[in-house]
């Protein structure tokens, strides 16, 4: 087995949550205030079928914010008689390529050291962020193949946002209604695919998370506002004790996709109608209302605060793969495989196989 180590910096935080003291943690209450916490991110793959050369794409995280996460380094192993890490130039989504040739048993872990720290925009409080680029602007007010902006998705978004005078009312008037409007279905596959267009079309404005805030993207670009998705996965229980909100230990399926909007006066906001969502469907005892205490916390916070027991891969929509066969993802935010066979199926870990494991990092 090969063992090589890419980057391992060393960042000087607090390791371990810091709670102030007297802080109740009973609401949901994401804040900043609450300190740094690190995380290591094992993904282990092992190709049970190989068939001729087979290739693997690991997603990294690629986000570094200074206020609510910083990437600290990745260190592999495995027997893959090529490993690269690479970078998409459009959104700078990293990955971990590993190539194995025929014959070779394609085994390949990364592990990956984040920190992580919960984010709160004030939004009653104006502030001074730096612009968008124009590229920037460009880059997230775009139609994509499964995000297009005009037609009925335009039509939706201007309809949702009559009346709104600024930019936040037409963000915030998006966010309601989405929640409203949508719902979470057990049966969608993963994270479902976030094709907004036949969900209008259809009426059918069911999914997940790749869809719900999916679908909250696509209205706010159609609607003049800078939007993107974020694609990560659940590293850690929710410490407000909210037990459909996060997850520990084996993470395979815990992949959640996120969503923000840009705001002139704030920058980059934080939202997350899909986890509203999953609170009235999972949370316990399940099928909660909307009038519901639980659900109205998270709804109130979920416009402009996350709760950082989570980790960001990337933003990336409509990613080719590298040197695969012509392969390109909605997004990455799960382990891909491809042998002579074609491609794995990325959301059955069992049989791909892989496992993601979440081990936060604690204070000695």
């Amino acid at each position: 087995m090969q063992r090589r180590e890419f980057l391992w910096t060393s960042v000087t935080l607090a390791a371990g949550v810091m709670w102030p003291a007297g802080r109740s943690i009973a609401a949901f209450d994401p804040s900043p205030d609450d300190g740094w916490r690190v995380f290591d991110v094992t993904t282990r793959v092992e190709v049970l079928q190989p068939d001729g050369a087979t290739r693997a794409w690991l997603p990294l995280p690629s986000m570094e914010e200074a206020s609510w996460i910083r990437n600290m380094g990745n260190l592999w192993q495995g027997s893959a008689s090529t490993v690269r890490l690479l970078r998409n130039p459009e959104y700078g989504a990293e990955m971990l390529y590993a190539e194995w040739a025929p014959g070779e048993k394609p085994v390949v872990e990364i592990t990956s050291r984040v920190a992580t720290r919960d984010r709160a925009v004030d939004l009653k409080r104006v502030g001074q962020p730096a612009p968008l680029s124009r590229a920037e602007r460009h880059l997230n007010t775009r139609a994509t193949r499964l995000l297009p902006t005009d037609g009925i998705v335009r039509k939706t978004a201007l309809d949702i946002t009559r009346g709104a005078r600024t930019d936040q009312a037409k963000a915030r008037a998006i966010y309601e209604w989405v929640v409203d409007n949508t719902f979470r279905n057990p049966k969608t596959r993963g994270c479902g695919r976030g094709d907004i267009r036949f969900m209008l079309e259809s009426g059918d404005l069911s999914g997940k998370c790749a869809d719900l805030n999916a679908l909250y993207v696509g209205l706010a670009r159609a609607a003049g506002l800078p939007a993107r998705d974020v694609y990560g996965i659940r590293i850690a229980d929710s410490r407000f004790g909210y037990k459909s909100l996060g997850k520990s230990g084996d993470v395979s399926k815990a992949q959640h996709c996120r969503a923000e909007v840009w705001l002139a006066e704030h920058g980059w906001v934080p939202v997350d109608p899909a986890d509203v969502r999953k609170v009235v469907l999972e949370e316990p005892p399940g099928g909660l209302s909307l009038a519901d205490d639980r659900v109205n916390d998270v709804r109130k916070r979920l416009f402009g605060s996350w709760e950082m027991n989570w980790l960001a891969y990337n933003t990336a929509h409509d990613l080719p793969l590298p040197g695969s066969r012509g392969v390109t993802v909605p997004f990455l935010m799960y382990p891909q495989a491809e042998t002579a066979a074609g491609m794995l199926d990325s959301l059955d870990p069992a049989t791909f196989s892989y496992r993601i494991t979440s081990k936060e990092i604690t204070a000695s």
